[in-house]
C-alpha cells in the first residue's frame, strides 16, 4: 500500500510543475485535477476540469498533464476522464485513445 501512496505522491509532486500558461499557477493549486487514484498495477486515474467550458487551452494542458505523469517510475497507465468541458466525451475518448 506504501508503494501506491507514495506513486501517488509523486504523480501529484509532477503535476504541480505543470502550469497553466493563461495563469501562470499549477494544475493542482487550480484544482483543475480531481479523483486522483492509483491502482495496484500502477494505473493512475484522474478526472480533469478545464477552467472553463470552453477553455481554448484545455488540448494542449491535457496534454501537458499527461506528459507529466506518463515518466514517473511506476506508472503503466493513465486513465483522463475530462469533465465540465465542451464536447468532454469527445476529449476523453480521444486522450484516452493514447494510452490503447
Amino acid at each position: 500500500m506504501s508503494d501506491i501512496n507514495e506513486l501517488e505522491n509523486r504523480v501529484l509532486e509532477s503535476l504541480k510543475n505543470v502550469i497553466d500558461p493563461e495563469t501562470g499557477v499549477d494544475v493542482i493549486s487550480m484544482r483543475l485535477i480531481d479523483d486522483l487514484q492509483v491502482d495496484d498495477s500502477g494505473c493512475v486515474s484522474y478526472v480533469f476540469r478545464p477552467s472553463s467550458p470552453l477553455c481554448p487551452i484545455a488540448v494542449p494542458l491535457a496534454q501537458m498533464i499527461i506528459q507529466a505523469i506518463e515518466p514517473l517510475e511506476g506508472v503503466t497507465r493513465q486513465h483522463i476522464e475530462v469533465r465540465d468541458y465542451i464536447e468532454a466525451s469527445n476529449l476523453t475518448r480521444l486522450l484516452n485513445s493514447l494510452f490503447e
